[in-house]
């Protein structure tokens, strides 16, 4: 029989960076995303997040492959979301998403930093969050446009 323990730390947002996930909505989502997610084998720890991004800790089975269990997780919820009219206009994430693995022993340190999104976001806005992210990761600075500026199709 064969055993994995790998943890990643997976952060995606809303298309555009739309602000979608107000508090109204925010935690329904999140409890469905992870409740959803289990009932398909997948190992969500936690999902947590703020208005126009998600944070989720996995645990990944031997078989499975994180582009898969992302896909699944943004896919369904996406359709869920539309599906129950929780937004005025139609819910999409972006396609890309950020993840880094994460060591036994800092688990409960991600859980924390996932478990308190909302105060974070209280003091550092979602574009310097992923910044320090990628620095962290040594990937490079993402080169931001501010979203009000943007069409939206919404």
């Amino acid at each position: 029989m064969s055993w994995t323990n790998i943890w990643v730390h997976v952060v995606f947002a809303t298309k555009h960076r739309y602000p979608f996930l107000n508090d109204a909505i925010r935690l329904k989502v999140f409890f469905h995303m992870k409740q959803n997610a289990i009932s398909k084998g997948i190992q969500v720890d936690f999902v947590n997040g703020y208005k126009d991004h998600a944070h989720c800790l996995i645990s990944l089975g031997r078989e499975q492959s994180l582009s898969k269990i992302v896909q699944q997780i943004k896919g369904e919820s996406s359709c869920w979301i539309n599906q129950n009219k929780l937004t005025k206009n139609k819910f999409v994430w972006q396609d890309d998403y950020w993840a880094a693995s994460v060591s036994e022993r800092h688990v409960e340190r991600v859980r924390h930093y996932i478990i308190n999104q909302e105060a974070h976001h209280a003091t550092k806005t979602f574009k310097e969050e992923i910044n320090a992210f990628a620095k962290k990761n040594n990937w490079p600075q993402v080169n931001w446009k501010d979203p009000s500026t943007e069409v939206d199709a919404h």
